[in-house]
Parts: structure tokens; sequence; C-alpha cells
């Protein structure tokens, strides 16, 4: 799939800078996109969009469709007429943690303000734009945004808690409710609306410079989430809704007692008496917000570990077989092009790697794992393929200088001599090595741009606080940074803005 050879950075949109307290699709995102231009990039991949439900996880959201409306900016809304820029709060002060409860207590009531101001404009030209995004995503859309109404209706609770009627979805009930919370379910369309009215422009934006962007599907979903609430079918549930079997990971590299995740696992069977039309919706719309899809926890397509719902920990369980083959061969005949890159880290079996290269998915090289065994590791630079993706880390990582600050004296003086560098600047010469790969596609964080230490790594696997709040200062952006970046690019041939291919 990777014919050309590029570079980009990896940065999620909440960690932009800029006057909300938490990242956002306006001007600061715009201007990164203008930083991977003048630093001669080409990619700028994201974790996911979606709206986050407990613990801001962006793996965890309420919907697999949605967008997150804390990514909406407001002066943007002022711009199209649903904002006075009187309405604008005070900038937030500048720091380099995102603050989720500050976005949804400042935030919100703007965009409650910013619905009502646009539902009294019926007759314009984006009120009928508004109706043909309602009309072409309703078969996600209208769940959602009737999911979202009801559980705000029910204090937040979980849609198991919900009234029995409401929980199963009886058709006269829920008629019922989208009566009475007609204004509710308005506002969440029209947050949708919004959100990707942004999301197309700035995307617009990226490619017409030469910017592709990579997006993150995560395989499961969310327990409490529209899509389960809505196919409840799909899942493996009891009579009361609530899962028999969730996804995890048995012990490994992150984890002595491996991850309990607690998505609930898929009805497969169920899912292939319609010819996975759930999937084949799914990954259609992602394939229109983003120019790649990093498919995390591929593995799960050949095999998923599944953990009985009763068990605390992930080390009990078993592989359940997924068909990802017949699901891969479904959404070709039906899509063509299938731009995927497999992330497959982890315990990897060789039906994981039949799978990947039957449907020639790029898969995923982390320089972080490379030095900690022989010369046959598998992420040495050395072995690896031209169809693949090398990372120095991932968003699941320590930031590269804070993973070398934790290394003894022999690990370090392994990398040194594997590199044949002193490694006085790290991380500069692991993202060299990354830059002159054969992998035709290397990725790197921007922590390691800009190497910083392990205070500002973005996630802890398997734990459920202080995650995801890693944010960017605004005059890091500079163009030595740009240079320096450009230069190694340059060097190792990855600068190919303006091109139209992968």
């Amino acid at each position: 799939m990777l014919t050309q050879r590029r570079s980009g950075i990896l940065l999620h949109p909440t960690s932009l800078p800029g006057p909300q307290p938490i990242g956002s699709l306006g001007k600061e995102a715009y201007d990164f996109v203008d930083f991977l231009v003048a630093a001669r990039q080409s990619i700028w991949q994201i974790l996911p969009l979606g709206p986050t439900g407990y613990g801001d996880c962006p793996y965890s959201c309420f919907s697999a469709f949605a967008g997150n409306p804390y990514l909406i900016n407001l002066t943007l809304l002022v711009e199209s007429g649903d904002l006075k820029r009187s309405d604008l709060p005070p900038p937030c002060a500048s720091n380099d943690r995102v603050d989720f409860t500050m976005a949804q207590a400042k935030l919100l009531p703007l965009l409650k303000l910013a619905g009502d101001s646009f539902r009294t404009r019926q007759n314009s030209e984006r009120r009928q734009q508004f109706e043909n995004f309602c009309e072409s995503q309703a078969f996600w859309l209208d769940d959602y945004a009737l999911y979202q109404a009801l559980r705000q209706a029910q204090d937040k609770g979980s849609w198991q808690a919900w009234p029995e009627e409401i929980k199963l979805r009886q058709p006269a009930a829920l008629s019922a409710a989208a009566d009475k919370l007609d204004a509710d379910i308005f506002w969440h369309r029209y947050l949708q609306f919004v959100f990707f009215d942004q999301w197309f422009a700035l995307k617009q934006y990226a490619n017409q410079r030469g910017i592709r962007i990579i997006g993150d599907l995560p395989i499961f979903v969310a327990e409490d989430s529209a899509d389960v609430w809505a196919n409840q079918e799909l899942f493996h549930l009891d009579e009361h809704g609530k899962p028999t079997l969730v996804a995890g990971v048995p012990p490994d590299y992150f984890s002595a007692t491996g991850q309990r995740w607690g998505n609930p696992l898929y009805q497969w069977e169920r899912m292939a008496e319609d010819n996975y039309s759930w999937w084949l919706a799914r990954f259609e719309w992602n394939f229109q917000l983003f120019d790649l899809v990093r498919v995390d926890h591929f593995r799960g397509f050949a095999s998923c570990w599944a953990i009985p719902a009763d068990h605390p920990t992930a080390e009990y369980g078993n592989w359940m077989p997924a068909p990802g083959q017949t699901l891969f061969m479904t959404l070709q005949k039906q899509l063509s092009q299938l731009p995927i890159i497999a992330e497959d880290l982890g315990f990897i079996t060789p039906d994981v790697i039949e799978l990947r290269d039957r449907f020639d998915f790029p898969g995923m090289k982390i320089l972080q794992f490379a030095f900690d065994s022989g010369s046959d590791n598998p992420y040495l630079p050395h072995n690896l393929s031209c169809n693949s993706v090398i990372y120095t880390g991932t968003h699941d990582n320590n930031t590269s200088l804070g993973w070398w600050q934790s290394l003894d004296a022999a690990g370090k003086q392994r990398i040194r001599d594997y590199l044949r560098n002193p490694c006085r600047d790290m991380p500069w010469p692991l993202i060299e090595t990354a830059l002159s790969s054969v992998s035709r596609m290397a990725i790197v964080p921007m922590q390691d741009v800009l190497s910083l230490p392990a205070t500002s790594r973005m996630n802890i696997p398997g734990t459920a606080d202080g995650n995801w709040q890693w944010r960017m200062r605004d005059e890091v952006l500079n163009p030595a940074l740009s240079q320096r970046l450009g230069d190694v690019s340059y060097l190792y041939g990855r600068n190919l803005c303006n091109t139209t291919e992968m």
C-alpha cells in the first residue's frame, strides 16, 4: 500500500495549544499543518476522534462514529454566526496539561448557546447543510443523538440502568422519548454537524498542502455507548444487557496481569448474517474522515482474548477466533481500496501475520522495543521490510527521552553500539534511525520531536487516572525545529509534500 517514503508526526488534536481548555480544530490546528509543511513532513497521525467517556480515553468513546464536541473551535462558531464574539470567554492560561473538567464546565454552555442560536435560523444555506448532514448520517446519528439525550435525562447513568422499555428499545418507548427530548436531540445533531464541518475543512486544508492524515480505529467499542445500546444483538450480552465476555490482552510487556479493557466482545456469527453491515459502515465512514486508518489491536480480527466478565483481571481467558479474512474480503469487495495500517504489536501469532500479509497491510515497528534482545529482534532496523511503519514510540510508550533515561548503563551501551552513535542528544539519534530505515513510513510522536521527558507521556497502559492530558505549548513550533526535522527528512528521501500518492 505504501509507495512513497514519507514521514510525519503523531499528535492528537487535544494536545494542540490554544485559548480553550483543550486543543481544538481551530487556528492552532492549521498552524500545525503549516509546521508540518515547513518541516518537510507529509503525515499527521492522530488518536480516535470520538466523544470520550470515563477517564477521557479516546479508545473508550460513546460512539464509534461521532466526533468529540470538546474539539469544536468556538472562534469558528463566531465566524459561522452561531456565537457572538462577546460570548467567548477569556482565553485559558497557557499550560502543558489538558483540562477536561474545565472543558466540560466552560465549553458545553457555549455550545448549547450556539445550538440554540442556530436553531432559530430556519431558512439559511447552512441550515440546509445541516439537514443534508443529518440525512446522510442518519444510520448512526439518529441513535447517537437519542442515546446522548436519554443519557442526560437519566443523570448520565449507563444505558443498562435505564427503564426497561428504553433499555430494550421498545419502539413506542423510543418514539415517546424522542418527542419529549426533541430539543436535546437537535442539539446533539448540531454538535456533530459542527464538529465534522470543522474537521473536513481542516482535512481539506491539510490535503491541499500535501499532508495526509492517519486516523485511528479501535477494534472494540465501549460498553456504555450508542453502538452497544443500538445493536445489542451484535455483542455477547446477557438478558440484562450486561457483557458476558469482555476484551483485553493476556499478561505482556506492559502488564504482568494483562489488560482487562472490559469492552463487550462481538457476536461475529450474527454480524455475518447481514454481511457485516455494521463494520462496512464503520470502515466506510473512517475512510472518508482520514486518508489512512490505523486499526488498533489488529490481532483481534484473527482471534481475541475473551475474558469472562466476572473476572477482575485479564489473566484468565481464552483466544476466541474472529473471521478477519472473511470480513476484509467483504470490505475489499465493497470498498475496493483498504488504506489500513495494522497495529500488530504485542502477542502476535502466525494467523495474525498471515491475515496482515494476505491483504498487504503494513505493520508497525517500534524502536523502543528493538534493543532488549539479540540481532534477530524484529524491531531492529536491519530486520524491517519496506511495507511497514516505523515509530520511535507510540502514545502507549514512555517518551523516547524518558525511556532512554530509564535504561541502565548496559542498556544504553547496547543502543550506542548498534546506532554507532554516542547518543548525547537523545532522542534525536533514535529519530534519525527511524527516518533512515527502509520502512516507507516513519512516524515520530511530537513529544520526541520536542525532546520531552517522561512527564510528557500520553498514556500509561493499565492505569485509569492522569492520562491523555499532555498539551503542547504555543511557542515550541519554531523555525529552528522545523529546519532540523526537515533536514533529516530530506537527507533520507522523505520530503514528499504536495504529492497525491501514498
